[in-house]
């Protein structure tokens, strides 16, 4: 059946429904007596039955217009708590926003913008997915998250990469190891050392050994793991040292592990801000990229 009529005839036949009466039911619609009957007329002819009995005296439903009455008051409820929800959500009051990152962002970019984010907008949840970075990319591009905390990206078309932040790769080590008490270290120097990494399939092996690939002499990879919280954990233990982003051994760790600079080559990797290109996301995820936006991104240099 092809629907012909639309809200208006829905809410002009619940109004005549509940006061029983075309002229009360026009008074309150502000409209005409004959305008509301043209309306009622559309929808059973639409529907194909009688909706109501009328008489000089009096308007009363058929057994079908009880029915249909049961579901269009269902129907309106529906839309009208549907329309109030969207409301909500453009005025940030409810919702969800979908955050993927590198587990490092967790630590050291979130925690103060979600708190102040969470204490303007209590009642909007946040998930966030902490993934490698290839993980991270593909939520985006799926649309699982509404944005990203990436090192990788920026070399996609598909994809939007605002920069954060610029970190270098320390060697990460215990603080009771011969070379903590270094300022830096060339990775000639390392080469004999007990090498910990993480797995080929990490970005930040990729990052790694792309930078590595020119040396004559490469480290020794003598375990593997796959996340850098886990190198850390062996690396906490004695097991050996690692190559690792700056963020993850920031001063004060209370796990006794120091951070020394890697140099000839200095690695570096650029954190950002990912979105899909050509994509816009829902208004509260975007208060919240916005919000990580002026807390996080270098300001543009002054024009000479």
């Amino acid at each position: 059946m092809r629907i012909n009529y639309d809200i208006l005839d829905l809410q002009a036949f619940v109004a005549v429904a509940e006061r029983a009466s075309f002229r009360q039911a026009a008074a309150d619609l502000f409209l005409s007596q004959s305008a509301l009957s043209r309306r009622i007329d559309k929808l059973e002819d639409s529907l194909g039955v009688k909706l109501f009995e009328r008489t000089t005296r009096r308007v009363q439903l058929t057994n079908v217009g009880e029915t249909f009455l049961v579901n269009v008051r269902t129907a309106l409820d529906g839309l009208e708590d549907a329309v109030l929800g969207i409301a909500d959500l453009a005025a940030h009051r409810t919702g969800t926003v979908t955050l993927a990152c590198v587990p490092s962002a967790v630590w050291h970019f979130l925690p103060e913008v979600l708190a102040r984010f969470s204490a303007r907008y209590p009642r909007i949840r946040v998930r966030i997915h902490d993934e490698s970075a290839q993980d991270v990319l593909n939520l985006v591009l799926s649309g699982e998250a509404d944005f990203g905390i990436n090192f990788a990206g920026a070399e996609n078309p598909e994809i939007v990469f605002e920069p954060i932040h610029v970190e270098s790769y320390v060697l990460a080590m215990r603080s009771d190891h011969p070379l903590a008490t270094r300022k830096v270290l060339n990775w000639k120097e390392t080469v004999d050392e007990r090498y910990i990494s993480v797995a080929k399939s990490s970005g930040n092996r990729t990052v790694i050994d792309a930078a590595l690939a020119g040396i004559e002499k490469h480290p020794v990879i003598l375990c593997e793991v796959n996340h850098v919280s886990g190198v850390l954990a062996l690396v906490e233990a004695g097991l050996g040292v690692a190559a690792v982003p700056g963020l993850s051994v920031l001063p004060g760790r209370q796990d006794g592990i120091v951070g020394v600079p890697l140099a000839n080559p200095e690695i570096k990797r650029t954190l950002g801000l990912i979105t899909r290109r050509g994509h816009s996301i829902a208004p509260a995820a975007r208060t919240l990229f916005d919000m990580l936006v002026e807390s996080l991104v270098p300001p543009a240099p002054a024009s000479p």
